[in-house]
């Protein structure tokens, strides 16, 4: 009893976190496929391909090859492209898996303050500057119940350059943004973490939110593949200096988009 307790304890803490946003954002009934039109971030043009590791810069650190590394093609990908792309039920063993609804990935995003910190503003909501083409996403929990983490992911259809261009957004972000307010509510500890090595390049960070008075520890991977971003969300209220997305589920979702080139 107590464990299950505790899960839903979490699973409503996540549905806050998530639904703070959408609330806030508004939610058009779109897929993501409309331009969000967000406030403009002055990073993201400036931004620098050098990758942060434990918060010291190191060049071209999370770089995994040039435009064709993970064998993805240079235009978006279709909405059909995505769903055959996202992991599924016996994808990966131990996890359960949940369609992510519109209003969980609301396409409008609200202005951050300041400015410097919106990448990471966007992508709390699997929002980007540029939008993109079409996107999709998916909850993870494990099936054993004593492990409270709960993880997000989305797949964000881009043409390449876009892409690349939020891709070094949010690397800037973690040089120059420590602390923001967005939606109503406060953001505290942004730092880089280190990026795992997937994809053609990642970027992974770390945010504690003061949601409705409580501090909510989360942490970010993103893995680019040619066009495509997939973006991973993780929170364990029950261990909360537990960082990080699993290894393991990074891997197997950025390995069955690769599978869509074979």
């Amino acid at each position: 009893m107590k464990s299950t307790v505790s899960r839903a304890v979490v699973a409503a803490s996540v549905a806050v976190a998530l639904g703070l946003t959408a609330a806030c954002g508004g939610d058009n009934g779109d897929d993501g496929k409309k331009p969000s039109g967000p406030a403009k971030s002055p990073q993201g043009s400036a931004a620098s391909k050098n990758d942060e590791k434990q918060g010291e810069e190191k060049p071209d650190e999370g770089k995994q090859g040039g435009e064709k590394a993970g064998g993805r093609k240079a235009g978006a990908l279709s909405a059909a492209d995505l769903e055959k792309a996202v992991l599924a039920k016996g994808d990966l063993k131990g996890y359960k898996f949940e369609k992510m609804s519109a209003a969980d990935m609301p396409s409008q995003t609200v202005p951050a303050d300041p400015a410097a910190c919106q990448p990471f503003a966007d992508m709390f909501m699997f929002a980007s500057e540029p939008a993109a083409k079409s996107r999709l996403g998916r909850t993870l929990t494990a099936s054993d119940e004593l492990d409270a983490t709960v993880v997000s992911l989305a797949l964000l259809a881009h043409e390449q350059p876009d892409a690349e261009k939020i891709m070094d957004g949010l690397r800037t972000a973690t040089k120059k943004c420590t602390a923001y307010e967005h939606a109503d509510s406060k953001y505290r500890d942004v730092a880089a973490l280190p990026a795992p090595k997937a994809g053609d390049e990642s970027v992974a960070y770390k945010v504690v939110g003061v949601i409705e008075g409580q501090k909510t520890p989360m942490s970010f991977t993103v893995v680019r593949s040619g066009s495509t971003l997939t973006a991973f969300y993780s929170i364990n209220l029950l261990q909360q200096k537990k960082f990080g997305v699993a290894k393991e589920i990074v891997e197997a979702q950025v390995d069955k988009l690769k599978s869509l080139s074979r």
